[in-house]
């Protein structure tokens, strides 16, 4: 769970840094770096409603600019549906801050292996907010041996 602390330092510590950065950030350069981040995300309300996605042309899991504002649940296969709810269940009940699922969904001939985690978010009093949804495509991680340390690096 989240260390609490007083409002004061919250807005110190967290909030005023992020507004800073972000004001100092075009959209354009934001909407980049949400994109370049190294996996699909999804942030999902208290309401259990699409806020945003990255990733948008590339996704594994396709979703359209209609999922803006729509419950979650219209962006899962209905042979799905009981386990997303089981999902949003423990992680608002507090049982649970995330849960993983990991499966193998092949593009075309190709064999991929599919991480799925959920995460809740919480607000600083340690209350549901909403949840973090992320899929990561770990078919070019497991083929990786030994090290490659950054002194490494070979440009």
């Amino acid at each position: 769970m989240t260390k609490h602390y007083g409002i004061a330092k919250v807005f110190n510590l967290r909030i005023e840094p992020l507004l800073k950065a972000l004001g100092n950030m075009s959209t354009d350069f934001l909407a980049t770096v949400l994109d370049t981040f190294p996996m699909e995300f999804s942030v999902i309300d208290a309401d259990d409603n699409v806020l945003f996605w990255n990733q948008h042309g590339i996704r594994i899991f396709k979703r359209g600019p209609a999922v803006i504002g729509r419950n979650v649940r219209m962006c899962h296969p209905k042979d799905s549906l009981n386990k997303v709810e089981k999902v949003l269940e423990v992680l608002k009940s507090g049982k649970q801050d995330h849960v993983d699922f990991w499966l193998d969904l092949p593009e075309g001939e190709t064999p991929r292996k599919l991480l799925i985690r959920y995460f809740a978010i919480r607000s600083e009093k340690g209350e549901y907010i909403g949840t973090l949804e992320t899929t990561i495509n770990l078919t070019p991680l497991q083929a990786i041996k030994g090290e490659n340390r950054l002194g490494d690096f070979a440009p």
